[in-house]
């Protein structure tokens, strides 16, 4: 499995690549800006992008979809509950100053327990409502990438449209009863195990 990472745009994004090496397919996971930069990083390996998957829908996450939709062909994979905040996309980030282009349809609404294919890797959908309604994680193969639900030491913030704390407390606990070397690849920040969040996550007790 190939896994590469690169921070983007001014809200310091995780987007990830992920690859398979015997077949060279790949997704491209919360790609918020700079869609030259992830496109110099999928060339790298020969890479060819089947799914653009969006964790959730908060425009520092989905910025660069339009041009690497236009770019690649891959399909957009999105969980149908997060549908509003992707539509409202474009004036969320004219609030905070910024300008993003006009988003292109979703392919495929993804649902909990769905898997996604990547080539020969599998990994399943996990639901993870609280930072935004259609948050969802991906697990397998050791890792699971959680965008803003879960990060080193801390979680996703609950003030935006659509966020609830109690999902989020469930979608937490949810997510450490995974097994404790799963490596945890986070929407912003360092990443992180499992392991480490249940021993030192600043929510566990806040959130028991």
């Amino acid at each position: 499995m190939i896994i590469k990472s690169l921070v983007v745009g001014p809200l310091e994004v995780n987007c990830y690549i992920i690859g398979d090496e015997e077949t060279k397919k790949a997704m491209i996971v919360d790609p918020g800006d700079e869609p030259d930069r992830i496109i110099d990083l999928i060339k790298e390996d020969n890479l060819t992008p089947v799914y653009i998957f969006c964790t959730h829908a908060h425009f520092d996450h989905v910025g660069a979809v339009p041009e690497l939709k236009e770019d690649t062909g891959a399909k957009i994979l999105l969980h149908r509950d997060e549908k509003e905040i992707y539509e409202a996309a474009r004036d969320m980030a004219a609030f905070w100053g910024y300008d993003i282009p006009p988003l292109p349809e979703p392919d495929v609404f993804v649902k909990e327990g769905d898997t996604v294919e990547v080539g020969k890797l599998n990994f399943k959908v996990l639901h993870t409502p609280g930072h935004s309604p259609g948050g969802i994680c991906l697990y397998g193969n050791g890792i699971v990438i959680t965008g803003d639900t879960l990060f080193a030491g801390s979680v996703g913030r609950t003030d935006f449209h659509g966020g609830d704390l109690n999902k989020l407390k469930e979608s937490f606990k949810r997510l450490l009863t995974l097994p404790e070397d799963t490596e945890v690849l986070p929407g912003h920040g360092p990443k992180s195990t499992i392991g480490i969040e249940k021993r030192e996550n600043f929510f566990i007790e806040e959130f028991g």
